[in-house]
């Protein structure tokens, strides 16, 4: 009998003494959670700054933009009917200049071969682009919801074309030229037809209330991402002599 009680008063004095470890690591737990806690919480915190201050940023260098292409000039529109109205312009100006370009590179591709007539289709696309950058700049600040890359894009294709424009004459740009002009045709021909088609998309959106109504159609072609011409045909041939050179 002595015996049995003293192995009970030895596994209690086990148990208790894993009872006070339990308690120390329970403790050490609730500690590095609280801890884990803060971090989260500190973490969050200044990742909803770090938003705050890239979007103020975007707005900022959207603002310096605008200052300085058309200098001090106050571009908020006060009505949402002056709103709409211009963003109805935007998508009137992208269509008529769509479908110049498309007959400006079938003159080109098919009818005028001069390198004049490849200069001022070529001017057209800088220009094109760069209206384009300060058209969405200012519905951008008068709240519309272009997506950065849209924009961003129509920065490297305003670059890109004015490479094309600049582009000395000779037997690598003529080889080039009618691949590019025969790439404009046709993306030309994807924009004019996919601008009607989401232009429907939206009215249908914008009827049941899950779209802004400055929210734009984007004239994209299927796997360019609505590049431009310039844009999609200098990277093909990047990609094309990588891989000639492997």
């Amino acid at each position: 009998m002595s015996g049995q009680l003293e192995r009970c008063e030895r596994e209690w004095h086990e148990m208790e003494g894993q009872f006070q470890e339990l308690q120390e690591t329970h403790r050490i737990y609730r500690q590095k959670l609280d801890e884990l806690t803060a971090l989260q919480t500190l973490c969050s915190s200044s990742i909803s700054k770090q938003k705050t201050r890239l979007k103020d940023l975007k707005h900022t260098l959207q603002r310096l933009y605008l200052n300085l292409v058309l200098g001090n000039v106050n571009v908020t529109l006060l009505s949402n009917q002056a709103k709409f109205a211009y963003k109805d312009e935007y998508e009137k100006f992208k269509l008529y200049l769509t479908i110049i370009l498309l007959l400006g590179a079938v003159a080109c591709r098919f009818v005028l071969y001069y390198r004049v007539t490849d200069e001022l289709f070529n001017f057209l696309l800088v220009w094109y682009y760069c209206t384009l950058t300060i058209r969405e700049s200012i519905l951008i600040s008068n709240g519309s919801r272009i997506k950065g890359w849209w924009v961003s894009h129509h920065y490297v294709s305003t670059f890109l074309s004015g490479v094309m424009l600049t582009w000395p004459n000779g037997l690598i740009y003529q080889k080039f030229r009618d691949q590019f002009l025969a790439f404009s045709i046709f993306q030309s021909c994807v924009q004019f037809l996919q601008y009607y088609y989401q232009r429907g998309c939206l009215y249908r959106l914008r009827a049941l209330g899950e779209r802004n109504h400055l929210d734009l159609t984007k004239a994209s072609s299927p796997g360019c991402g609505g590049a431009s011409p310039s844009f999609c045909l200098f990277c093909s041939v990047a990609t094309s002599g990588s891989s000639t050179m492997q």
